[in-house]
């Protein structure tokens, strides 16, 4: 694709980032066929290829977009199933992010959209306050009709029920007999008051195959939901945090890992270095704290997993959360450790599309969002499993929403397998 930047914007370092990305894209149009929105919609403009030209236009020409454009790319989910299909190796992952950043910088949203896109940044990334609004919501939950267009999402994804909170989530658990590797684990920001019992169940299952688990709790949110909210100085204090909280434990006693058990906190970690490779205070450390991230499958499977416990099993419908398929590449691991694990997987069909939770998509788009999820859950189902397993908390909360099959996170299962009780999600449904 040409451009037409000037040499004066090309000083920008993201503008420079933009241009190298938009010259490797060759008009294909392979990237419509795979893309949830363009699928929904049919429009060449919510399409990654349409999306590239206005990201282009807008570019160029500098200043506010018109509102056209910040409507399309805000209709992208971010799910990067374009750079899987795209035979020329465009990164619409951070070309869509500078786009975000730029958009957030200069165009002026109305007040109500303002005002909502300002508390998910403010509240979301924060256990406390998340707990605490999270707790409002579910009391309001029966008054969701009534409330305001722009909060009913919101209200619709409150849990009726908040689970109790883990009695120790931070600090470090000793591995059960040989010590083999010392990990650190993100302990995450909503993760945390959703589910528990994921964190509980990762580091059961990590200890247990040798890993003394580190959580530190200056270690918080990853960055990633106000990254694509396009607040990029919020994102980098929270990467900056955690780069710290993890540099203090490389240097105490070295980490060989640092594990994820969310997988949109996977794909932000992962990106870490390129994100502070301008900064000359934590370029190097971001690089080599983004070199040792590991998905949780990706550890389990380098440990190696044990044979599974007796009367463990049944059809389990997996769910590829599109950061672990298309942001990080781990497409067939979990399918082959739950399969060790004695489980029988089924994958459904249109597996590359996403569910449409995307971090706060389905709050900010929650129609397309919708259409997602029941295209989603509807396949799943097909499949006639005794229970849904994912990799990522934002998929697990969507899908839970809509589908009458129990959703429980991979880890659960792999936990169950070997040695721990039986995930809590499934004793929920039950019961």
């Amino acid at each position: 694709m040409q451009t037409r930047f000037t040499l004066a914007q090309l000083a920008d370092p993201d503008i420079k980032a933009a241009n190298d990305i938009l010259r490797a894209c060759v008009h294909c149009g392979f990237c419509t066929a795979t893309c949830p929105t363009y699928s929904l919609l049919g429009d060449e403009l919510d399409g990654p290829r349409g999306r590239i030209y206005l990201i282009k236009e807008m570019l160029e020409a500098g200043g506010a977009p018109p509102v056209p454009a910040v409507t399309h790319v805000d209709r992208c989910l971010s799910c990067l199933s374009c750079m899987t299909t795209c035979p020329s190796g465009v990164n619409y992952m951070h070309l869509v992010d500078i786009a975000r950043k730029r958009v957030e910088e200069t165009h002026r949203r109305p007040i109500i959209e303002r005002l909502l896109r300002r508390a998910l940044a403010e509240i979301l990334p924060y256990r406390g306050r998340f707990r605490m609004t999270l707790r409002l919501a579910s009391w309001m939950r029966a008054l969701a009709p009534l409330a305001p267009g722009a909060l009913r999402p919101l209200l619709a994804l409150a849990p009726r029920r908040i689970p109790r909170a883990a009695a120790r989530d931070t600090g470090v658990f000793a591995a059960q007999g040989e010590t083999k590797r010392r990990v650190a684990l993100l302990a995450g920001c909503v993760q945390p008051t959703l589910a528990p019992e994921i964190n509980a169940a990762t580091i059961r299952l990590l200890t247990r195959l040798g890993c003394e688990v580190v959580v530190p709790e200056a270690a918080g949110c990853c960055g990633a939901l106000t990254h694509h909210l396009g607040r990029e100085a919020d994102a980098l204090a929270c990467v900056r945090a955690n780069v710290a909280a993890w540099r203090t434990e490389i240097d105490a006693g070295g980490l060989d890992a640092i594990v994820v058990n969310a997988s949109g906190c996977g794909t932000m970690l992962k990106d870490y270095g390129y994100l502070l490779r301008d900064d000359p205070g934590w370029a190097d450390i971001a690089a080599r704290v983004a070199e040792i991230v590991r998905d949780v499958t990706e550890l389990v499977d380098e440990i190696g997993m044990p044979e599974p416990q007796d009367g463990v099993g049944g059809v389990v419908a997996y769910q590829s959360a599109c950061s672990l398929r298309h942001g990080q590449k781990v497409v067939d691991l979990p399918k082959r450790l739950l399969l060790a694990a004695g489980f029988e997987v089924r994958e459904p069909a249109e597996a590359h599309l996403c569910c449409g939770s995307a971090g706060t998509y389905n709050i900010l788009q929650p129609d397309l969002a919708a259409r997602l999820g029941d295209r989603k859950a509807r396949n799943l189902e097909a499949l006639k499993p005794a229970v849904i397993a994912s990799g990522n908390i934002g998929c697990m909360t969507q899908l839970g929403g809509v589908s009458e099959v129990p959703v429980v996170h991979t880890v659960e299962l792999l936990d169950w397998a070997t040695g721990g009780g039986r995930p809590v999600g499934m004793e929920t449904a039950d019961g």
